[in-house]
């Protein structure tokens, strides 16, 4: 991965990219919401060292382990990633998610190499790159390229709840684009880019 992120390699160097494991234990919905819970863990934590000397190198990463019997790794980070990314991009906290085994390509159709486990990736944003791959997604593009972590508490103006928090991040979504081959397990399909 270090040929397709230029930060990784030094981030490792330096002892700046850390791991926290997680497995699955529970219902869907259960994990879910714990998964939710350790991306804001890890938001909070990175918000004051990505403003020290490097701090743009710290990223971490939380992985997923074990399985929920009729759910995939893909629909248990989905709604976590998407509300955290929502949350916590315009304060400058960027969030991907990967997934155990599947190939992906760059934006410039190149391989990416499969990732050996699931995981939430968290780390500071770098705002005059990461946009681009929220196109799909054009108001957090702009909130992220402008992106300014005064303090705010992200979830003052939120409810408590997981279940109430997954409802307010459905006020993000773009429409959705029609596909043939489209499906989903759950009643509710995941955010875009899942």
């Amino acid at each position: 991965m270090t040929v397709h992120c230029p930060y990784l390699s030094p981030s490792v160097e330096r002892g700046s990219t850390t791991w926290t494991v997680y497995r699955a234990v529970g219902s869907a919905e259960a994990v879910e919401a714990e998964l939710f819970h350790a991306g804001a863990q890890a938001a909070e934590w990175l918000r004051p060292l990505i403003h020290r000397p490097r701090g743009f190198l710290r990223c971490e990463n939380v992985v997923l382990l074990g399985e929920v019997p009729g759910t995939p790794h893909r629909a248990l980070l989905a709604w976590p990633h998407w509300a955290l990314k929502n949350l916590y991009g315009p304060v400058g906290i960027m969030f991907g998610k990967f997934y155990a085994g599947e190939e992906e390509d760059t934006r410039a159709d190149e391989p990416l190499p499969a990732a050996p486990v699931s995981y939430l990736s968290v780390r500071a944003a770098i705002r005059r790159r990461d946009p681009q791959f929220l196109r799909a997604t054009p108001d957090l593009a702009t909130a992220l390229s402008q992106a300014d972590d005064d303090g705010r508490d992200v979830f003052e103006q939120l409810p408590y709840d997981w279940q109430e928090i997954r409802t307010w991040t459905k006020r993000f979504l773009p429409p959705v684009k029609p596909s043939a081959s489209s499906s989903t397990t759950s009643a509710n399909p995941p955010p875009p880019g899942s």
